[in-house]
C-alpha cells in the first residue's frame, strides 16, 4: 500500500496529525506531510473532530496523501464500520487490540493498512510492538499512559526513549512511525536516533490549537536536514 512502501526518499515520511478542518488538511498537503492524521473519540487528548468532518476530510485528500483514521475502540465491528463510512487509507489503533482481534480487522478490512500504537514506556513495549507485528502493516510509537484511570492514547507533547524506539525500530521488521512531543527543535535529533520510517507530530506544530505554518516550515526543514545526514 502507498502510505506504507518503504520506497527510499530524501526524508521520512510525514504525517500531521489532529488535523481538524479542510483547510487544515491542505496546509499541510501543501507543506509536504504524506500523510494526515484524523482523530475520532478518545478519552482525552487534542484533535477529536465530529464524524462527518472526518468523513468529509478523508473525501477531499487526494489519493497519493494517506488517510490515517485515530480510533481508540476495542470492537472489530465497530472499527469496520469506522472505516467503511470514512474510507481512509490506514486505521491507527490508540490502544491495544489482542491477537485474535488484529487477525479478525485484517480479514474484514483487506486493503487497508493497520497501525498498531505502541506507548514506550518501558522494556515491555518492545514485547508489545513484537506481538502486534506479526499482524499489523506498520507500529506507531508514541508517549500516551494507556494504564491511567483516564487514558493517554497521544497528543501529550510529551517525548519519550528515542534509544529505545530504535531498538524496537530495528527488531520489528514492519515499518516504524516515531511520534510523542516532536517539534522542529528536535525532529532532526529524534530521526537521527531513530532512523523511523515516518515521523508524526500534532501539538508540536500547533498554536492555540491552531495549525501554525511558521511551525510547519521549520518542522519540514529539519526533517529534510534529519533525512540528508546519512
Amino acid at each position: 500500500m502507498a502510505p506504507l512502501n518503504p520506497t527510499p526518499l530524501e526524508r521520512p515520511r510525514l504525517k500531521v496529525c489532529c488535523i481538524t478542518s479542510v483547510e487544515e488538511a491542505e496546509v499541510a498537503i501543501r507543506y509536504g506531510a504524506d500523510a494526515i492524521g484524523l482523530v475520532s473519540e478518545m478519552p482525552s487528548g487534542p484533535g477529536v473532530i465530529p464524524d462527518h468532518l472526518i468523513e468529509d476530510i478523508a473525501a477531499r485528500t487526494p489519493p497519493e496523501v494517506a488517510t490515517f483514521l485515530l480510533t481508540s475502540s476495542h470492537e472489530v465491528n465497530a472499527i469496520v464500520d469506522q472505516q467503511q463510512r470514512f474510507r481512509v487509507d490506514a486505521i491507527q489503533l490508540c490502544d491495544a487490540l489482542p491477537p485474535e482481534a488484529l487477525d479478525q480487522l485484517r480479514s474484514a478490512i483487506p486493503g487497508t493498512s493497520i497501525v498498531q500504537v505502541i506507548h514506550v514506556v518501558g522494556e515491555k513495549s518492545l514485547g508489545q510492538a513484537m506481538s502486534a507485528a506479526g499482524t499489523v502493516d506498520a507500529i506507531l510509537l508514541d508517549s500516551g499512559d494507556p494504564t491511567k484511570a483516564v487514558k493517554e492514547l497521544g497528543g501529550t507533547g510529551r517525548t519519550h526513549d528515542w534509544a529505545l524506539s530504535r531498538v524496537i525500530r530495528e527488531q520489528v521488521g514492519i515499518p516504524v512511525w516515531l511520534a510523542g512531543g516532536l517539534t522542529s527543535d528536535n525532529v532532526a535529533e529524534a530521526v537521527r536516533t531513530v532512523r523511523p520510517f515516518g515521523v508524526d507530530t500534532c501539538t508540536g506544530l500547533r498554536t492555540d490549537g491552531h495549525l501554525d505554518q511558521g511551525k510547519l516550515t521549520r518542522f519540514v526543514r529539519e526533517l529534510l536536514v534529519a533525512g540528508g545526514s546519512g
